[in-house]
C-alpha cells in the first residue's frame, strides 16, 4: 500500500482555528519526549519551561515585555502575508528601526525633551519603511523575489548596527565595549509598574493592535489585500492593483518592525548594542502564522513565543540546559502547524500502486 494525499472538496474553517491549539499540543508531546531522551524528569522539565516564567507579578511582567516587539511585527507581518507579500526581513527591518531611534536619542543626549519619544517613535517607523521600501521597489521594477531581498538585508541591517557601535556612536565611557551611550530620560519609554521592566511599550502594541484589527477586518483596503492573497486572478479581475498591494504589505511590516525595534533600544535596553538582533524578527513569522494572520490571533501567540523565550532561559538556569532550547521547541511548534494545516487541506488515502500515490 502506498500513500497519497487527495485533497478536500472543501476545507474545515472550524479546524483552520483549532490547528493552533493542536499544534500547541502536540508540542508539549514532543517537549516530553524531548526532555527525557535529555535525561531530565519531563514533568518537572516542562513545569521549569512553561509554568515558572508565570510564577509572580514579575515575571508575568517580562513575558508581556518580551511580547511587546512580537505583537507589533507579527501584526506587520500577517498584513503582508495576507496578501501574499512574503516579508522574512523583518529582523533587519527591527534592526533598522532601532538605529534610527537611536540617532534621535543621541541627538536629544540629556537634555529635558517631550517630543523625543513621538520622535523615536517616528524616526523607528521611518527607519523600518524604508529598510522594507528595497525589497518592495526590486519587486515592482525588476521582478526580484521579496524573500531572498528582505532575507539578505538582514545581514546587511547587522552589519550597519556593528559599525555604528564600533565606530561612530561607540561610547567613549563604556569600556570598550561595543555599545552607544545610555539614553538619557526623555528618550525611555516610562515603566508602567514599578520594580520591573515593562514600559509603555506595551500600552503602543496594543493600541496598534486595536488599528491593525481595524485596517485588516474592516477597510476595504484591508479587504483588496486579503483577496489578493487568496485569489490573484480574482484581484487582478476586480481591478484591484498588486504593485499597490506588495508595496503596503512590505511597508506595513517594515514600519511596525521598526517601532519594535524602538520600543527595544527605548526600553529595557537604553541603548544601541551589538546585541539588538534578539530574533524577534524571524520569531514573529511564527507569531503571525500560528495567529492565524488575525490581530487577536497575534496577541495570543506572541505570548505564547514570549513563553517559550522565557522557558528557554529557565531552562538553561534550572536544568543546566542551553537557552537555545527555546528554538528547537519554536521549530516543533511551527512544524505541527504546518503538519496540521496540511490535513485540513488534504486527506491521507492509501493506494495499491506506486503509481496513484505520485
Amino acid at each position: 500500500m502506498w500513500p497519497r494525499l487527495e485533497l478536500r472538496a472543501e476545507a474545515s474553517q472550524r479546524m483552520r482555528w483549532l490547528s493552533p491549539l493542536l499544534a500547541v499540543a502536540l508540542t508539549l508531546v514532543g517537549g516530553f519526549v524531548l526532555f527525557a531522551a535529555l535525561d531530565r524528569s519531563p514533568l518537572h522539565a516542562l513545569q521549569v519551561f512553561f509554568l515558572r516564567p508565570l510564577g509572580d507579578l514579575y515575571a508575568l511582567s517580562e513575558l508581556a515585555l518580551k511580547a511587546t516587539p512580537l505583537m507589533l511585527i507579527g501584526l506587520g507581518l500577517a498584513a503582508g502575508f495576507r496578501a501574499g507579500v512574503w516579508n522574512i526581513g523583518a529582523e533587519g527591518q527591527f534592526i533598522a528601526g532601532a538605529a534610527a531611534a537611536t540617532a534621535v536619542a543621541l541627538g536629544v543626549g540629556d537634555a529635558h525633551a517631550p517630543w523625543a519619544l513621538p520622535a523615536m517613535v517616528l524616526a523607528g517607523a521611518l527607519g523600518g519603511a524604508l529598510w522594507a521600501a528595497i525589497p518592495a521597489w526590486l519587486r515592482t521594477r525588476f521582478g526580484t523575489n521579496e524573500i531572498l531581498v528582505s532575507l539578505m538585508l538582514v545581514y546587511v541591517a547587522q552589519l550597519m548596527a556593528s559599525w555604528l557601535v564600533y565606530g561612530p556612536w561607540k561610547d567613549p565611557g563604556g569600556y570598550n565595549f561595543p555599545q552607544t551611550r545610555s539614553f538619557g530620560d526623555s528618550a525611555l519609554l516610562p515603566v508602567l509598574i514599578d520594580g520591573t521592566r515593562l514600559n509603555a511599550g506595551l500600552l503602543l502594541a496594543l493600541a496598534v493592535l486595536a488599528v491593525g484589527y481595524v485596517f485588516l477586518q474592516r477597510s476595504f483596503q484591508g479587504f483588496q489585500m486579503q483577496v489578493g492573497g487568496q485569489a490573484a486572478d480574482a484581484a487582478r479581475y476586480a481591478g484591484f492593483s498588486a504593485r499597490r498591494a506588495i508595496w503596503v504589505g512590505l511597508l506595513a511590516g517594515g514600519t511596525l518592525a521598526g517601532v519594535a525595534g524602538m520600543t527595544e533600544v527605548a526600553g529595557p535596553m537604553g541603548q544601541l548594542t551589538s546585541q539588538i538582533s534578539a530574533g524577534y524578527g524571524f520569531a514573529a513569522i511564527i507569531v503571525a502564522f500560528v495567529g492565524r494572520l488575525h490581530p487577536l490571533g497575534v496577541l495570543l501567540a506572541s505570548l505564547l513565543m514570549a513563553l517559550l523565550f522565557l522557558g528557554g532561559e529557565q531552562a538553561q538556569q534550572q536544568l543546566n540546559l542551553p537557552s537555545s532550547i527555546s528554538n528547537v521547541f519554536e521549530g516543533m511548534l511551527l512544524l505541527f502547524l504546518l503538519a496540521s494545516d496540511l490535513f485540513i487541506a488534504y486527506r491521507l488515502r492509501w493506494s495499491r500502486t506506486a503509481t496513484a500515490a505520485a
